[in-house]
């Protein structure tokens, strides 16, 4: 035996080889930010102290379990020979394992009770181990580790568990009533309500409590119906973070696990969230998320996955899940363009219609407000998001370019280029917040990307890679820093203004079903998404009106205490007072990379009286018809329409199709017929002012009347 008792473990042994069923993620300061259960063999809470636990309860267990356990030395003659006569007897079988016997079982695993019970040899070994056991750990000992190591019902383990799953408390605040329920448990963990109950009852008497036999019925089916519920008062902060960190951790139960996160950020973020959302509900908004970096280590500060009850789809990690990106993608686009020396910040841009021919027809992208602008310079068209000068741009930089840079940022594009084709310029790739807002961090960094790091002490610096020019990066973020240049969409005052420097763009995906608000201070990135996870589209919400509110409230947040100014300018930029010739924009000082620098910005001439110079409005080139056969042909017509037309020539103007007049007017319906056709338009005088190669596609048609003879 001597060899036996040498192997039971102290009291601090036992302590320290508790493992909870949960992994404890802390933030970066040490406070507890998110629970999550790994282990599903039973579920045990954190190991509690004797005096964190309520006195009733000790009470209740050691009446029902072990009346003289602070004068027994861990066997309890009286108890054993009371059973023992009532083996005699025939009056049943009373229990006379101490708890401190019962522990032995709890730590040491050959002496666990077993269905076919226990046999004489064992029960022998197991009285003198208790005597041991005893002899080395003291009584509040003995009863804390007993109170934290025993099953109750179903899957609960320890008194923690016990707590705050079955009552939704803390196990010092236990009753008489919960403390007499949870008592009578161990005696028959899988008991009926109706045995509970009565058991309880008469253990409250013992306690002196028979008034809590009233109603007690109720109270226990109540309780029994939460046995495998939600834990109570846990730390809740960031359930998608930390199911984001186990993907990658994989900690072992009972871990705790100091993360990037900033508890005090965290909670503030899904306030503010959480509030807007509120004020929006009008708008048919139901989720939403945030994500915050620090611009250096590229550390996640705060990772809000989802606004809660607030939501519909509470569980779907709306950080990492995959939405339309909208205009958030145009800072990419532009900055490549400038890189390339293709085009500078005071380089002018048409905002006028524009039709692009693709393998699927002709693209023809639109503004936002459904205007146009006329001509600007790149630090107009980007600051104030114009979607056709951002289309232009692509067609410098091409598709295929623009989708490698973007996957180079660490955004998940798939496809190639030519899948997205034009339309990738406004966003038409599915991205996620995580990535997007890491991609806008390396924009911060002066083009330096690297990947996003959950613990405190990484840092993604040393595996850095410079994907963006520190002086087209570094240009882009002065663009999306001008109020002043991003006044003609968004005004002087909304939520994208601070009070300290920040670079901030947003976005809205097709059908208004995703709002973005993405952007950058001296230190920190910060990243907001809002809309729905089912898809629907919201109702009269842009980026400044829902997600805008949201950013603006982190930023200030963050620099509350801390000031934001604009990072110096990296070698290779060159600033240069900038002069538009007929007032086109107001003069300024605007920046330049290397000896792309202009003092003077002049419009072609031919340019500048390209509005009075009439055009071709429909058909844009590249245009497919498709007739129908079963529609007589006289009843299918193509409009022809002219615009920039001056006063008079609205009748002048003259058509021709393949070199044949087809009419006169600023408007003509005009019968196709199959084929690939040149439209032109000719002014007053017969000159040739514009012209459309367009295909006209269709079976042979039931009547060819129209078609003219040659």
């Amino acid at each position: 035996m001597a060899g036996t008792v040498c192997a039971m473990p102290s009291y601090e042994q036992v302590k320290a080889q508790y493992r909870a069923s949960d992994v404890i993620l802390l933030d970066r300061n040490g406070q507890p930010l998110q629970r999550l259960r790994t282990d599903y063999q039973g579920r045990r809470g954190d190991w509690l102290a004797i005096g964190d636990i309520s006195p009733a309860f000790q009470e209740a267990v050691l009446l029902s379990e072990d009346k003289r356990f602070y004068s027994h030395d861990g066997i309890d003659w009286r108890a054993i020979g009371a059973a023992a006569w009532d083996i005699v007897t025939g009056h049943g079988r009373r229990g006379a394992s101490t708890v401190t016997m019962q522990l032995t079982g709890l730590i040491d695993e050959p002496y666990q009770r077993r269905p076919q019970g226990r046999s004489l040899r064992q029960k022998i070994d197991q009285m003198l181990l208790a005597r041991e056991l005893e002899h080395h750990w003291s009584k509040p000992q003995i009863l804390e580790a007993y109170l934290n190591l025993v099953s109750f019902r179903g899957e609960l383990v320890g008194v923690d568990a016990l707590a705050r799953v079955l009552f939704q408390k803390h196990a010092s605040g236990l009753n008489a009533r919960e403390s007499a329920l949870a008592a009578v448990m161990l005696r028959g963990p899988n008991a009926s309500p109706k045995l509970l109950g009565q058991r309880s009852c008469a253990l409250l008497r013992q306690m002196e409590q028979p008034q809590e036999c009233e109603g007690l019925a109720a109270f226990v089916r109540a309780s029994l119906r939460r046995v495998a519920a939600r834990r109570a008062d846990s730390q809740g902060l960031a359930p998608h973070f930390a199911r984001w960190v186990m993907e990658q951790e994989h900690p072992q139960p009972g871990a705790r696990l100091k993360t990037s996160l900033d508890a005090d950020l965290q909670r503030f973020a899904i306030q503010s969230m959480q509030r807007h959302l509120q004020a929006l509900k009008a708008g048919n908004i139901g989720d939403g998320a945030v994500v915050v970096f620090d611009n250096a280590t590229g550390q996640v500060l705060a990772y809000v996955g989802s606004s809660g009850e607030l939501s519909s789809s509470a569980w779907v990690d709306h950080v990492r899940a995959r939405r339309q990106a909208g205009s958030t993608l145009k800072p990419f686009l532009y900055s490549q363009a400038i890189e390339q020396e293709r085009l500078t910040a005071v380089s002018l841009l048409e905002d006028g219609p524009l039709g692009l021919p693709t393998g699927n027809g002709l693209y023809i992208p639109q503004n936002y407000d459904k205007r146009f602008s006329g001509w600007v310079s790149v630090r107009t068209a980007l600051a104030s998001s114009l979607n056709i000068p951002a289309v232009r741009t692509l067609a410098l930089v091409t598709p295929d370019a623009f989708q490698q840079r973007l996957v180079n940022l660490g955004l998940p594009l798939d496809r190639t280029g030519d899948f997205y084709g034009y339309s990738l310029a406004l966003g038409s790739a599915d991205v996620s917040l995580l990535t997007l807002g890491n991609a806008y961090r390396a924009l911060a960094n002066e083009g330096r990307y690297s990947p996003p790091a959950y613990l405190p002490a990484a840092s993604g610096a040393e595996s850095s890679s410079t994907v963006v020019s520190p002086a087209a990066a570094w240009i882009v973020g002065d663009i999306l820093s001008d109020r002043h240049a991003r006044a003609r969409t968004f005004g002087l005052d909304s939520p994208l203004a601070t009070r300290f420097w920040t670079a901030v763009k947003t976005g809205t995906s097709k059908d208004m079903r995703d709002n973005w608000c993405m952007g950058w201070s001296q230190r920190y990135t910060v990243g907001v998404w809002v809309g729905n996870s089912s898809g629907a589209s919201m109702r009269d919400v842009s980026g400044v009106s829902g997600a805008g509110p949201i950013w603006h409230d982190i930023m200030n947040f963050l620099h509350r205490r801390v000031d934001s100014k604009q990072p110096e300018a990296p070698a290779g930029v060159v600033a240069r007072h900038v002069v538009f010739d007929s007032g086109l924009e107001p003069a300024r000082t605007d920046y330049f990379v290397g000896d792309t620098a202009v003092s003077t910005v002049r419009a072609r001439r031919e340019l500048k009286s390209a509005a009075a110079l009439p055009s071709i409005a429909s058909p844009v080139g590249g245009t497919i018809v498709a007739l129908d056969p079963d529609i007589p042909p006289e009843n299918q017509k193509l409009l022809l329409q002219a615009k920039a037309l001056a006063a008079g020539d609205a009748d002048a103007v003259q058509w021709r199709v393949d070199g044949r007049p087809a009419g006169t007017g600023g408007r003509l319906m005009w019968t196709p017929w199959p084929g690939r056709h040149n439209v032109e338009l000719l002014d007053a005088e017969g000159r040739v002012r514009d012209s459309a190669a367009i295909e006209v596609r269709g079976a042979a048609l039931k009547s060819l009347t129209s078609r003219p003879r040659g």
